[in-house]
C-alpha cells in the first residue's frame, strides 16, 4: 500500500558526486514534508529519483555534507553507473539496480 504524500514516514536523501570527490556526499535529507520537497526539487531540475527504502534507510544515517561510508560504495556505484548509461541512451530498456521489472518500490 503506497504512503500518502504527506506521510511522515516517507524519507528522501539527495546525493552529489563529482570526479574530484572521494565518494558521493549527502547534500539533503529529510522526512515527511521535507522529503516531498526534496523529491519535488529533484523532479523540477530533471534529476532522476530512485526509490529504494533500504538504501534510503542506510543513507539517512549519514550526516549532511558527509561522504557515504565505504559499505555503501558498491550499491551507490551501481546506481550511478546505471544512471550514466541511462543518460547516454544505452540503458533505455533496463531497470535500475535493485529493482524488479514492471514493479515500483514502495517509498
Amino acid at each position: 500500500m503506497p504512503l500518502a504524500p504527506d506521510d511522515p514516514r516517507k524519507n528522501a536523501v539527495a546525493l552529489a558526486y563529482s570526479q574530484t570527490d572521494a565518494a558521493p556526499r549527502v547534500v539533503a535529507k529529510g522526512r515527511g514534508l521535507l522529503a516531498e520537497q526534496i523529491i519535488a526539487r529533484a523532479h523540477e531540475h530533471g534529476v532522476y529519483v530512485h526509490e529504494s527504502a533500504e538504501l534510503v534507510s542506510l543513507l539517512m544515517q549519514v550526516d549532511l555534507d558527509q561522504h557515504i561510508p565505504p559499505q555503501l560504495y558498491l550499491a551507490v556505484a551501481e546506481l550511478l553507473a546505471w544512471l550514466y548509461r541511462l543518460e547516454n541512451g544505452s540503458a533505455a530498456t533496463s531497470v535500475p539496480p535493485g529493482s524488479a521489472p514492471a514493479a515500483s518500490a514502495p517509498p
